[in-house]
């Protein structure tokens, strides 16, 4: 498709139709700097967000590039059918911009895009068919569009991907066109603003729902208050909040499923040697990480691992050595388009994991209402930084993403060591602050150098901030958590564009990738 027809079709563009010279130049300018202007998509729109926004299950790579562009898909057919078209639907094209073009191939957008338009659940579809999908699709030409209907469809051709175009409300943006039988033709806009969360252009800038809820929070400080009120900690608070979404029997129910995923994620990839896809020849290493520590103990399930584990002591090296080993185990599931849970990315997936699994395990606390409270804590947490500041890495690098989710460990794992409501949100302010401005440079637009070895260092460092949150005084802090947020929106507003998931810069850059991929 041309730029012009592109422009004749795209909402974000259509407003500079027939400008001057002058304006498209002024245009150039934004698309290639979506941070020309602050405040963007995922600026400070006030929502209630729930621990299911911040935990969802889906398959990696990532949470914007890869289940963001799914579910974005999936809302274009609902569109769809809402407008009765769905069945009228003769041509299909996607396209691709920003950072969703320059990493797209490496995160997979291009398959989640397509296993979307064919209407299949990123939470229920069977990781291990994505690779026949995919190559049935390509080989027949042909996209079963929503279950329903067959129509044409080349990926080659009609996944585009626009590398050197950008819209300017988020670098994360995607544009379905279709042709009806008619010759009308319909395109709708979507941004996937970090964490699989998805907004159409057209619908405002908040991702999550308007609740009337008891305990209404959008920064640290209406979090403390709250506590602080009711002499109840983070989880509790948010425990409460939770209700009025659903009975607590469900909350109850859906955060050990979240749980279950993470914890048979882990599982799966401590058995699991290789090469991870992708080209890089990345050697998975949690699988020999695992043998090596359990010195020939062999396990047959979940419980005789964890007792296999439980079995080498409490040695610091032996700890440290299975933290990082959980991390990896996730985040290399991840790389290889299994499921895993956003948390409250796919990128970061290996961080809250690793620090519950590590809780459990080696404070003795395996049991539902110890995880649930992790949880809970957790994602109140994530939902100030989404407020305040952003979870995507193409708005604010790796900060967002790792830097978060450490955030959010530190703060669980501050609350279930014992630590007050001031001290967990210390804690998550500690994590944050020492992630401040990491760049998102993947090499080769993969999820996994340096992604994957980051969530063993975010764990790390989640785990020594609580243990730092609970020796201290909080009423000593120099820094809140939310001046952190502050700083950390402000830091992404000013980083470099080439430094937030686009491979242009950085680690992917200087690895001389002709000698390491196939």
């Amino acid at each position: 498709m041309q730029a012009s027809e592109r422009l004749r079709l795209c909402p974000s563009l259509l407003k500079f139709q027939g400008r001057s010279a002058g304006c498209l130049v002024f245009l150039g300018c934004l698309l290639s700097n979506p941070f020309f202007y602050p405040n963007a998509l995922t600026a400070l729109k006030k929502e209630s967000i729930s621990a299911f926004h911040m935990f969802k299950i889906g398959v990696g790579p990532s949470s914007s590039h890869t289940l963001g562009p799914w579910r974005a898909a999936l809302r274009f057919i609902e569109d769809l059918e809402k407008q009765e078209t769905l069945h009228q639907v003769a041509q299909l094209q996607t396209l691709l911009y920003g950072s969703l073009a320059k990493t797209g191939k490496g995160h997979g957008t291009d398959v989640a895009v397509l296993l979307g338009l064919c209407g299949e659940d990123p939470v229920s579809f069977d990781v291990n068919e994505i690779s026949n999908r995919v190559k049935q699709i390509s080989d027949s030409g042909t996209l079963l569009f929503a279950r329903q209907q067959s129509i044409p469809f080349q990926p080659a051709n009609d996944i585009v991907f626009l590398m050197n175009e950008s819209l300017p409300a988020h670098p994360n943006a995607l544009t379905f066109l279709c042709t009806l039988n008619d010759g009308r033709q319909i395109a709708e806009t979507f941004y996937s603003i970090g964490g699989g969360f998805v907004i159409k252009e057209g619908e405002g800038d908040s991702a999550g729902e308007i609740m009337d809820l008891p305990f209404p929070i959008d920064s640290g400080d209406d979090l403390l208050k709250w506590c602080t009120e009711n002499e109840l900690p983070i989880s509790e608070i948010v425990a409460r909040n939770e209700h009025a979404w659903r009975p607590e029997a469900d909350t109850h129910d859906g955060l050990m499923r979240i749980w279950g995923v993470m914890r048979d994620c882990i599982y799966r990839g401590v058995q699991t040697p290789g090469i991870l896809p992708g080209g890089l020849n990345v050697t998975r290493r949690a699988a020999d990480i695992c043998t090596g520590l359990l010195k020939g103990k062999h396990f047959s399930s979940f419980e005789e691992w964890v007792a296999a584990i439980r079995s080498g002591g409490n040695d610091f090296r032996y700890i440290l050595d299975w933290v990082s080993c959980f991390a990896l185990a996730v985040n290399e599931e991840n790389a290889s388009f299994s499921r895993v849970v956003t948390a409250p990315t796919n990128g970061a997936a290996g961080v809250i994991p690793a620090v519950l699994m590590y809780h459990t395990l080696f404070n003795d606390r395996l049991n539902d209402a110890e995880i649930i409270r992790f949880l809970l804590n957790a994602s109140e947490i994530g939902s100030i930084f989404k407020k305040g500041a952003t979870l995507s890495a193409a708005m604010g690098g790796c900060q967002a993403e790792i830097g978060v989710s450490s955030a959010m460990a530190a703060s669980a794992l501050c609350e279930c060591l014992g630590g007050s409501a001031r001290q967990c949100l210390q804690a998550a302010e500690i994590a944050m602050e020492h992630h401040l401005g990491m760049t998102c440079d993947p090499v080769a637009g993969l999820v996994q150098v340096p992604c994957i070895e980051r969530n063993t260092m975010g764990a790390i460092k989640a785990i020594t901030a609580a243990q730092l949150a609970i020796k201290s005084n909080p009423e000593h802090a120099v820094v809140s958590l939310d001046a952190v947020v502050d700083t950390m929106w402000q830091t992404a507003l000013d980083m470099n564009g080439k430094y937030k998931e686009t491979a242009e810069a950085g680690l992917a850059t200087h690895i001389p990738l002709n000698e390491t991929l196939c």
